[in-house]
């Protein structure tokens, strides 16, 4: 059975629950409640697994806080033994409007600490990630306070539209390859 490790990135805590940093979460929470899915606190994360059409998808919430989250990944990989071209990290993205999906096979880590621990640990920028547009709304010098920050009203109306969208991408991804997956959600 092919393997995937849905990594989403975010921070541990209830204050982080509902802010912009904290989306990779909250798609694999999302994933979780449709699938009746619970999440497992193992090594370096909480875990949960499904299956769908001979596809094993393994859900990591790592628990190393963002900026080391590249730990966890590695240990999962490994563990696992899922090819690197079977990774897909899910992250928030400050130059993608708002809801904006963009997935991607390589790239730098944007100033995202999670995506740079991430490279570090795997010791390359070839891996996927699917981004998850928060908009850029904040003014100088306010970057950590708006990605920290909660989400607005309006936001908050918008992403249950953008999550069930989020859950189409990986189970694209794993069934479809993700060149197929780029080209129907890009942009999207």
């Amino acid at each position: 059975m092919k393997k995937f490790l849905i990594a989403g990135l975010g921070n541990i805590g209830d204050k982080y629950t509902e802010t912009r940093h904290n989306i990779g979460f909250k798609i694999l929470d999302y994933l979780a409640e449709k699938e009746s899915l619970t999440f497992e606190t193992q090594k370096l994360g909480d875990i949960a697994t499904y299956k769908l059409k001979g596809r094993q998808f393994i859900l990591l919430k790592p628990n190393t806080f963002m900026n080391l989250s590249g730990k966890a990944v590695q240990y999962w990989l490994t563990k696992e033994k899922i090819p690197l071209e079977n990774l897909l990290v899910i992250t928030d993205d400050l130059n993608l409007p708002f809801g904006t999906l963009r997935l991607k096979t390589k790239g730098s880590d944007g100033g995202h600490n999670g995506l740079k621990d991430i490279q570090d640990k795997l010791q390359t920028t070839k891996y996927n990630r699917f981004r998850f547009g928060i908009s850029d709304a904040f003014t100088k010098g306010r970057q950590v306070d708006y990605v920290l920050g909660e989400w607005t009203p309006e936001e908050t109306e918008k992403l249950p539209e953008r999550l069930t969208k989020s859950i189409e991408v990986i189970n694209s991804f794993g069934l479809a390859g993700v060149n197929i997956t780029m080209n129907t959600f890009n942009g999207k």
